[in-house]
C-alpha cells in the first residue's frame, strides 16, 4: 500500500481538491491519503473561511483518510518554513510519496532548481548579493537562480513545489514526489467553470455570487448560510494602536513598524494597508503574514522557542486511517497529542491563543478546540 502525503489549506475545499484526491486514487490504486493542513489562518496570513473542523470533516468525506494539523507557528510562515514543517510531520507518519499541485506538467525544471539551490555552493552568495541591493527575498532568490543557470520559477504552486522538493533533499527523506497539474488558472477570478481557484470562490462569496458549482455539496451546505463580515481589520487596527513596540512581532523590521504606524490611519481595509506598506523590498504576502503575526501576538521570541516540532495533532480520520495509525503508533517518534496541555507545549499554547482570536473574529470553535477530540467518519 502506498502512503500518500499532501500539504493543504482548503480555503475552502473545492472541486480542484476533489479532482486531486480522485487522481491520486486513480494513479495509486492501493493507497492511503494523509493531509497536513493549516488551521485557522493560511500561509499568506488570511483567515480561513472554513474552520479547521469543517475542513477536516469535508476532507475525510471526500476521500482523505487522515488529517493532521500544521500548527499556526509553522503554517503562517514563508514557503520554505511552511514546507519544512509540513513535510517533516508527514515524514513522521511514514509517507512514501508526496503529491502536490503544479502549474507546469513537467517538473524537470523545478527539480533542477532544487538541486541548484541545495548543491551549488555559489547560490547563497548570489542571494546575498541581490539582497544587499534592497530587493525582496523572493526576488533575490529568482535573480540568483538566473545567475547560476538561467532558471526561472514564477507561479505560486510551482514555488511551493520547489520548497517541498528542497526539504526532501535537504533532510534526506525517503519520499518520492509526484505532481498533478492544475486544471485552472490561479490568476482567474471570474471563471464559472466547475474547477476554479480558491481565490475565485472567495471572490464569489464576498460578492454574493453563486459558487455552488465550484465546490462539493457538503462544502456548499456549510458555507451558503455563513456570514463573512469578519472583524479582521478592526481587531488589527486596535492591536496596532495599542502597541508601543511592534518590532517584537515576527517579520516586523524597524522600517516596517514606522510604515505601519504611518499608514494605519490612511487605510480602510487590510488589503489597502498592505498595499500602502508594500515596498520593493517587502512583498504583499510577507506583509500580510507580518500583520497576522501582530494580530495574533506571535513574537520573534516565541518563534525561537518552537523550532522543534513538539507533537502531532490528529484532527480526524476514517476507519482506514485509524487502522493505519494503530499500526505505526509504536514507530512515531514525536508525541501524538492526546491531552490538551497548553502548559506542556508552547506550540499548543500559541495555537489556543490563535483559536481564541479566530473565534472572536469569525466563528466560535473554542469548545471543539479544547475538547481535542478527532473527527471520526465511517467509510461507505
Amino acid at each position: 500500500m502506498k502512503i500518500i502525503g499532501i500539504v493543504v489549506e482548503y480555503n475552502p475545499f473545492h472541486n480542484g481538491h476533489l479532482y486531486q484526491i480522485k487522481e491520486i486514487k486513480k494513479i495509486f490504486k492501493d493507497s492511503l491519503i494523509i493531509v497536513c493542513m493549516s488551521s485557522s489562518f493560511t500561509q499568506r496570513g488570511e483567515l480561513s473561511i472554513l474552520n479547521k473542523y469543517d475542513k477536516t470533516k469535508v476532507a475525510i468525506e471526500n476521500g482523505v483518510d487522515i488529517v493532521v494539523e500544521l500548527p499556526y507557528v509553522y503554517s503562517v510562515q514563508s514557503s520554505d518554513i511552511f514546507a519544512k514543517y509540513s513535510v517533516s510531520l508527514l515524514n513522521t507518519l511514514h509517507i512514501d510519496t508526496l503529491v502536490f499541485g503544479t502549474e507546469t506538467k513537467d517538473i524537470t525544471n523545478i527539480i533542477e532548481v532544487a538541486n541548484a539551490q541545495t548543491l551549488n555552493k555559489e547560490y547563497d552568495l548570489h542571494v546575498k548579493k541581490h539582497l544587499d541591493k534592497g530587493i525582496s527575498y523572493p526576488a533575490a532568490l529568482s535573480n540568483a537562480l538566473k545567475d547560476i543557470g538561467s532558471y526561472s520559477i514564477e507561479s505560486p504552486n510551482d514555488l511551493l513545489a520547489l520548497s517541498y522538493i528542497k526539504e526532501i533533499y535537504n533532510s534526506k527523506y525517503n519520499i518520492d514526489i509526484y505532481n498533478i497539474k492544475r486544471t485552472n488558472d490561479f490568476h482567474d477570478k471570474l471563471s464559472n467553470d466547475k474547477i476554479v481557484s480558491a481565490t475565485n470562490i472567495r471572490e464569489k462569496i464576498n460578492n454574493n455570487k453563486d459558487f455552488s458549482k465550484q465546490v462539493p455539496k457538503n462544502v456548499y451546505n456549510i458555507l451558503k448560510n455563513k456570514k463573512f463580515d469578519n472583524k479582521y481589520f478592526d481587531y488589527l487596527k486596535y492591536k496596532i494602536y495599542s502597541e508601543d513596540d511592534l518590532n517584537k512581532y515576527l517579520d516586523v523590521d524597524e522600517g516596517l513598524s514606522v510604515r505601519i504606524k504611518k499608514y494605519i490611519d490612511k487605510s480602510n481595509s487590510t488589503d489597502e494597508l498592505i498595499k500602502n506598506i508594500k515596498t520593493k523590498r517587502y512583498t504583499y504576502n510577507r506583509i500580510s503574514r507580518m500583520l497576522n503575526h501582530i494580530l495574533c501576538s506571535f513574537t520573534k521570541e516565541e518563534n525561537n522557542r518552537v523550532k522543534n516540532i513538539e507533537y502531532i495533532r490528529i484532527l480526524g480520520f476514517n476507519e482506514s486511517g485509524k487502522n493505519y495509525l494503530n499500526s505505526i503508533k509504536k514507530t512515531i517518534v514525536i508525541p501524538v497529542l492526546n491531552k490538551y496541555d497548553t502548559k506542556k507545549y508552547k506550540t499548543l499554547e500559541i495555537e489556543k491563543r490563535v483559536t481564541d482570536i479566530y473565534s472572536h473574529l469569525y466563528e466560535n470553535i473554542i469548545e471543539k478546540e479544547i475538547k481535542n477530540i478527532p473527527i471520526k467518519i465511517k467509510e461507505e
